[in-house]
């Protein structure tokens, strides 16, 4: 079963060789990797490249997926973001076995912060216990980490481009409206927490809150009230940075 993987892309220079580099590092070789880039004013596209990546025109996160499995191969799609690092080197190996073996049409991930932080760490637990117990009544497929059947992908018509922010949730809520949903046991994904760290903290939490009302209660968010924003500008990250060196060296 080939697998595609599908990385959405906007000023990742700093992130993006961390998450090839994982990816070389895997026991199983994904059939593709394809960069959907966002008009990078850095090096992201040179870096893509250098690491056998195929580059094609994206846009915001779910245009640039959708991009992106427009130009894929691959029978089974891995969406990834490009602040993501697998530390496991069967992680692809092992989620693809389990995938197949229960017979999912669309998977996620649980999410490990790479920080330092004691409070990132509470944070993120919670947040995996939350959408774990609202399970497939109420999926939550964050686009970090999503692995889904490209037919699947298709028939649901990709990411909704006229979704503004948690385009990736609406995505799961309609992929497992037809097909089978479910959680993977793999060790959960690590993912940078350079938004927080950005934003603050309170203000993710209370924005994700608020969004999450919105999905259950109103629908889909299509309005630009939340404010997203998508890219990363160099040198945001250097302490996470620091933090995941000390990791990998431990």
């Amino acid at each position: 079963m080939r697998v595609s993987i599908v990385i959405p892309t906007l000023n990742e220079e700093e992130c993006l060789p961390k998450l090839l580099a994982s990816i070389r590092a895997q026991t199983l070789q994904p059939h593709e990797i394809i960069v959907a880039d966002a008009g990078s004013k850095d090096k992201t596209r040179e870096v893509a490249e250098s690491y056998g990546a195929r580059v094609v025109q994206g846009g915001m996160p779910g245009p640039g997926r959708n991009r992106g499995a427009d130009a894929a191969t691959g029978e089974i799609l891995l969406f990834l973001d490009a602040d993501v690092e697998l530390w496991d080197n069967d992680f692809l190996e092992r989620s693809i076995g389990e995938f197949l073996e229960r017979k999912l049409d669309i998977a996620t991930c649980d999410v490990y912060p790479i920080s330092p932080s004691k409070l990132d760490h509470v944070m993120h637990k919670a947040y995996n216990t939350y959408v774990r117990v609202r399970g497939a009544s109420f999926p939550h497929v964050p686009g970090f980490c999503i692995f889904v059947y490209r037919s699947l992908h298709h028939k649901i018509c990709g990411f909704d481009e006229t979704v503004t922010f948690c385009e990736d949730h609406d995505y799961g809520k309609r992929a497992a409206q037809i097909g089978s949903f479910g959680f993977l046991k793999s060790k959960a994904v690590p993912v940078s927490t350079r938004r927080l760290q950005r934003d603050g903290r309170m203000t993710i939490a209370v924005k994700f809150a608020l969004a999450e009302l919105h999905l259950q209660f109103i629908g889909p968010i299509r309005h630009d009230k939340f404010k997203y924003t998508f890219g990363h500008k160099k040198g945001k990250s250097a302490k996470q940075g620091e933090y995941a060196d000390k990791r990998e060296r431990a």
